[in-house]
């Protein structure tokens, strides 16, 4: 059970006020008075403070265990569910949870009027471009070739997903949502827009807002195809830029090899990614041969996985962001839900708790149905935005 109690020294406390006499014993009576006024004061707000937190840990008690319960049945049918479409076998509407997650509507946590006050909790460090170029260097020797201008970024990445098979509208509607509609190859989450003490959120960075995770994934499972690529590429040049390329190909080998020192699974690739080395890696989404690709792997992925679900339509830009934003399995139970379930069907069901507390979006949809329209409603607005429209421009 998570129950957030908080530790009751009242008893204590009160025993040490009625113990010990008024400051002032003798002095004049006024300055009796209000001495024995303070010691009042004192025992009655630790009388009502006890009162309190008897209070917040029932009502805290009462709703994590509602909580916890109705996330493990979130689990348990996720993971049937799961078991079902490995087996060819479809969901039914009974496989979903269908009340909304429970809501702590108790008291707020109390606070010890004797406590001292505490300083903040300073946030968690989050490593910003600077971090991935400086690890890159120190690392592999590496700096990423950098765009000479935004849309030059622009061509090189509508290039490589058009070529995958990624339609205009999926590029676009899906840079528009995770970058904002402006941003640049290099935007990183939390970092959008300029105001005073922005911090980065988390690594995720560019266009399709790669995690650092997501770059070393990429590079362990798909390593090989991304040398392939350039090494036709580089055969097409000469001089110098050949050179260039041939060097960036053997630290993009070096990349691999790293990434593929663990086990092909997402917690080993995490640990693997907020090491130095796996920030380079991160760095490699900077570069303007690689990040393309890198990018563009992330939404191929989830078509492919769709195509090996058996869906075969072409995903809407709304449909192929919920595989990124829950995951691909998450993502494709949704896809494949019939429309009317659609309207039934909490968003929770896609979730982890953390996430689904993280994600407003979800949230504040409470439905599958909602959640998409919330979503398409924001990717409708993001494209009017100058970034968006050159991106558009440059897609073939």
């Amino acid at each position: 059970m998570r129950l957030h109690s908080v530790r009751n020294s009242c008893g204590c406390l009160l025993a040490a006020l009625l113990l010990s006499p008024p400051q002032g014993f003798a002095a004049e009576p006024a300055e009796r008075s209000r001495a024995s006024m303070r010691v009042a004061q004192s025992i009655f707000g630790a009388i009502e403070y006890s009162r309190k937190v008897a209070e917040y840990n029932a009502a805290r008690q009462q709703y994590e265990a509602e909580a916890d319960t109705y996330w493990d049945l979130i689990a348990n049918n996720r993971r049937a569910r799961a078991v079902k479409r490995r087996n060819n076998q479809g969901a039914l509407l009974q496989d979903y949870v269908l009340s909304q997650p429970p809501v702590y509507a108790g008291p707020p946590r109390p606070v010890d009027p004797a406590a001292p006050v505490e300083e903040p909790t300073p946030r968690k460090y989050v490593p910003v471009v600077a971090d991935l170029l400086e690890a890159a260097a120190r690392e592999f020797r590496f700096s990423p070739q950098q765009p000479q201008s935004e849309i030059e970024y622009k061509r090189a990445y509508a290039r490589v997903a058009a070529a995958a098979g990624i339609t205009k509208e999926q590029a676009v509607r899906i840079y528009a949502f995770e970058a904002s509609g402006n941003g640049k190859y290099d935007v990183q989450a939390g970092l959008e827009y300029p105001r005073p003490g922005a911090q980065a959120v988390s690594t995720a960075l560019g266009y399709n807002q790669l995690l650092s995770t997501n770059s070393v994934e990429l590079l362990a499972e798909k390593g090989n195809q991304f040398i392939k690529i350039l090494q036709a590429k580089a055969a097409g040049l000469s001089g110098d830029a050949r050179d260039a390329l041939v060097r960036k190909i053997a630290v993009l080998k070096a990349m691999i090899a790293f990434s593929r020192t663990v086990p092909d699974t997402w917690g080993a690739h995490d640990r693997l990614a907020n090491t130095s080395k796996g920030l380079a890696i991160h760095a490699l989404n900077l570069d303007i041969d690689v990040g393309p690709l890198l990018q563009t792997q992330k939404l191929l992925d989830s078509i492919m996985y769709a195509r090996k679900q058996g869906y075969d339509a072409t995903l809407t830009a709304a449909e192929l962001e919920m595989m990124n934003l829950t995951g691909d399995g998450n993502g494709i139970d949704m896809i494949m839900m019939p429309p009317a379930w659609r309207e039934r069907v909490p968003t929770a069901n896609f979730f982890q708790p953390g996430g689904y507390a993280r994600n407003p979006i979800a949230g504040r949809s409470g439905v599958v149905s909602k959640l998409l329209a919330t979503t398409n409603a924001r990717m409708d607005e993001e494209i009017r935005l100058q970034g968006a429209k050159d991106l558009a421009a440059v897609f073939k």
